[in-house]
């Protein structure tokens, strides 16, 4: 599986990590589950450790851990950090799906 950070979307995570003092089992969680205006949402959740059937992807100096249904999902996404006008936050490009919302927080398979 490949997980792809941007180097401004790997600053923030190691910004909020910081802030919840994350020891160094730690990392963030990247996870798909049902939701949003087209079915499937992302979520991003700091995490203390893997879980056994974990994907664990090292990249910038941190871990990522996504779980096995999720995986399916997420492969070959790109996680980017944005900042403009209309705010700031976590952006995702999903060659994977089929469809989305304006808001870019959910995607259709």
């Amino acid at each position: 599986m490949n997980l792809f950070i941007t180097d401004s979307a790997a600053q923030e995570v190691k910004k909020f990590l910081a802030t919840e003092q994350v020891n160094n089992d730690g990392g963030l969680r990247v996870r798909v589950r049902p939701g949003g205006c087209s079915g499937l949402q992302y979520v991003l959740e700091i995490d203390d450790a893997p879980q056994a059937n974990d994907e664990v992807i090292e990249s910038h100096g941190l871990r990522f851990f996504v779980d096995f249904i999720s995986a399916q999902h997420l492969d070959n996404v790109q996680i980017d950090f944005v900042s403009s006008v209309m705010g700031s936050g976590f952006t995702f490009n999903n060659p994977n799906a089929q469809g989305g919302c304006g808001c870019g927080s959910s995607f259709s398979v």
